[in-house]
């Protein structure tokens, strides 16, 4: 048989308009991964109206046109045994769920994790949980530190304590940008000047004392807020308490809480005024640069956002992307990561920087389950209402998505 039996799982999506015909002797068998919240409507905000994901049958169309099959499979908590045993007989899975969706629809994700880690430590995984952990996580930045688009004054705390120490430090030396590891759209990320603004000529001169006032603005809502210095640690490692002041913010602080295994870390990073002419996100297809897209924020980071799209031939990116491309292994390695473990889909954030050996350096990763554009139109709808133009620009990438799989299996020691 060419395709995998998946009559073994409840099919969940109630069809699959514009799939492609699959090959009759596919190179090899990929599984797309799918999971629908029941309490959601059609399964979440991320589907369609007949349960897939709004960019599923792209994708899967760009793997079948590389030659291989590509089958849209739904993981149900309740199935998960089946769900695992019918997966073995793929060649590779390139997972779709959106973060906390498993979780949301009753199961476990790091009983997911686990099977999925399972099943790609002897077949090609997209991307792999410890994959999102090390990219995902603000710490990247510190692994990446000494490498030509990193900052060698990048310091992780996974301790209270050793915030304690080590932002006296910085912050005496030079504006700093002060990053939760959870969170989204900026909360728990402080940029951080002295109001005197008496920085020291170099790191490590001098320590600043608890009484120093600070500016903070919080990348959320870009408010301002006062606090000393021992206020401002004080809300980091213990949130809300009488130490730390009075506070606008609406998170609570406390980034510590849970330890390390929970995701409680900070990373203090220089401060780039340069932030100001925007971001280039650089959006990879596994080594190669598919697209840049410039994010400017008017507003400040976290308001309106005024996005340009560059094709990767563009002239002034060059450089950076060179730079990029031929690192990447070095990347992986220093993350700790094989390059067989490289995401499909990725991103780097660059922020532009002067007086460095790099023009940009690596403000931030992603590699979860990013969205394919020319697709987004039809979210809580169907295909009709995607323009054929959009169709063409989005399937331009998936049909790159496909060879890259192709070429990623091929390479694949099974």
């Amino acid at each position: 048989m060419a395709l995998v039996d998946l009559s073994a799982l409840t099919k969940v999506s109630t069809g699959e308009d514009r799939i492609l015909p699959q090959p009759a002797a596919p190179i090899f068998k990929i599984a797309l991964v799918q999971i629908s919240v029941p309490a959601q409507t059609n399964g979440g905000s991320d589907k369609l109206t007949n349960g897939n994901r709004y960019d599923s049958i792209p994708l899967a169309n760009g793997i079948i046109a590389s030659g291989c099959s590509c089958q849209l499979v739904n993981y149900l908590p309740e199935e998960h045994d089946k769900f695992f045993e019918v997966l073995a007989n793929f060649d590779g899975a390139l997972v779709r769920c959106n973060p906390g969706h498993i979780n949301a629809a009753g199961g476990d994700q790091k009983k997911f994790d686990d099977a999925i880690m399972e099943f790609g430590a002897k077949k090609p995984v997209w991307p792999r949980p410890d994959v999102m952990l090390k990219m995902g996580a603000k710490d990247a930045l510190c692994w990446i530190k000494d490498m030509d688009f990193g900052l060698p004054d990048t310091l992780g705390y996974y301790e209270p304590e050793e915030m304690a120490a080590g932002f006296r430090k910085t912050i005496a030396f030079q504006p700093r940008v002060v990053k939760q590891n959870r969170g989204s759209v900026g909360e728990g990320i402080w940029i951080v000047k002295l109001k005197e603004g008496n920085y020291c000529s170099s790191y490590g001169e001098r320590e600043c004392d608890d009484s120093e006032m600070l500016i903070l603005m919080e990348a959320t809502d870009n408010h301002i807020e006062e606090h000393t210095v021992a206020e401002f640690v004080e809300f980091c490692c213990n949130g809300r308490t009488e130490k730390s002041g009075e506070w606008k913010s609406i998170g609570t602080g406390s980034y510590y809480k849970g330890g390390r295994a929970a995701g409680g870390q900070m990373v203090d990073q220089r401060y780039l005024p340069r932030i100001s002419e925007g971001e280039a996100r650089f959006l990879m297809v596994g080594t190669e640069l598919y697209r840049v897209e410039h994010y400017h924020f008017p507003n400040g980071v976290g308001g309106d956002t005024i996005t340009t799209l560059y094709e990767p031939d563009e002239p002034k990116y060059q450089a950076n992307r060179k730079q990029l491309e031929t690192q990447i292994p070095d990347m992986m390695a220093a993350l700790g990561l094989d390059m067989g473990a490289l995401p499909l889909i990725w991103a780097a954030d660059f922020i532009p920087i002067d007086d460095h050996k790099a023009p940009f350096i690596i403000g931030e990763f992603n590699c979860s389950c990013l969205g394919i554009a020319g697709f987004l139109e039809s979210r809580g709808k169907d295909y009709g209402v995607v323009k054929d133009a959009d169709w063409e620009f989005g399937m331009k990438m998936c049909n790159l998505i496909g060879v890259k799989a192709l070429e990623a299996c091929q390479a694949w020691k099974y």
